[in-house]
């Protein structure tokens, strides 16, 4: 696809919360439409095609990535689904942007990007931080060295979510538990700044059914640098991140992963540089609009989000997994 003019027309594979969120989202784009739903029944389709008023609606994920008028599809449904579901419309052809975690294990990531590579299709994961204006300021001043030498990388992601009342991250069966969900977003941030990590030491605390209720890790790297990542499923905690460098350091405001603001803190200043930021939407519709400008391009992927650096953070959260004994069913 390489005309500039032409609407991305996008199908969502799956029908829960993520998906209305993406689809609300999708709205505020003049050069993007949603124009199908796939679930695994006709009456889960039909309602979120109401509710959104897309003209196609499908009971089957088959019929969904088989439609010849869907440019990509969009994959939300829950993680221990995401290679296969992934798998399954890469085979038909269709370019693929598919939510974090990307996938459960690092095999698996590494099984669906071999597949993208060897059929040309397009395929990203949606970590839709990278997208957001203020992590593309954030990346001009990172590349401009105003930080200097990075030194520490610190950030927490914690979501008071208790037990009992049915939340799929206290599903074992959907490869539950606070660090692939939650988590993935600091080790992602570790990863964007510092790179793979030389060395992870973790711990965890697990519950009774095996999910990690808290997990922390230090990353080592092989220039010295440091990152501290935490996460819980026990309390809405802070949710800033602090990048540090030997110049000057960056603050990100609560929550950071999300649209919000910044500062930038240089060492004898008295004040702080404030980029503040306005929110319009839920913050989706960047990573889309992105998508959409790489496959008017004939892109297969992206240099924001590339593949190996996912593949490299699946292979991160197994090494943390490993060491805090976090297994799911199976396994």
């Amino acid at each position: 696809m390489t005309d500039s003019a032409r609407r991305i027309r996008w199908g969502i594979l799956g029908t829960g919360g993520i998906a209305a969120s993406f689809a609300r989202d999708l709205q505020l784009l003049d050069d993007a439409e949603v124009v199908a739903v796939g679930s695994r029944s006709d009456e889960s389709a039909s309602g979120f095609a109401g509710r959104f008023d897309l003209p196609r609606a499908y009971g089957s994920y088959e019929k969904l990535v088989d439609d010849p008028d869907i440019d990509v599809v969009y994959v939300a449904t829950p993680q221990t689904a995401h290679a296969a579901n992934v798998r399954l419309a890469l085979e038909a052809g269709k370019p693929v942007l598919c939510e974090k975690p990307f996938t459960v294990t690092g095999a698996e990531a590494r099984e669906v990007v071999d597949l993208a590579r060897d059929r040309g299709v397009f395929l990203m994961e949606a970590m839709w931080t990278r997208f957001l204006p203020h992590f593309r300021r954030i990346d001009q001043l990172l590349r401009s060295g105003v930080l200097g030498e990075i030194t520490t990388v610190v950030a927490d992601h914690g979501q008071a979510i208790p037990a009992g009342g049915g939340h799929r991250l206290h599903d074992p069966a959907l490869a539950g538990g606070a660090l692939l969900d939650l988590g993935v977003y600091p080790v992602s941030l570790a990863s964007y700044v510092l790179g793979r990590p030389a060395g992870v030491v973790a711990a965890g605390t697990l519950l009774p059914n095996g999910l990690d209720a808290q997990t922390s890790a230090v990353f080592t790297y092989e220039g010295g640098a440091h990152a501290v990542v935490t996460t819980t499923l026990g309390a809405r905690t802070a949710n800033r991140a602090v990048i540090s460098g030997t110049q000057a350091r960056l603050e990100i405001d609560d929550v950071w992963y999300a649209p919000t603001s910044f500062s930038l803190l240089r060492p004898g200043s008295s004040q702080p540089e404030r980029f503040e930021h306005t929110r319009v939407g839920g913050g989706l519709r960047h990573q889309a609009a992105e998508v959409g400008r790489l496959l008017r391009e004939g892109a297969t992927e992206s240099d924001v989000m590339p593949l190996d650096e996912t593949v490299a953070i699946m292979e991160t959260l197994d090494e943390i997994r490993r060491q805090i004994g976090l297994r799911f069913p199976g396994e």
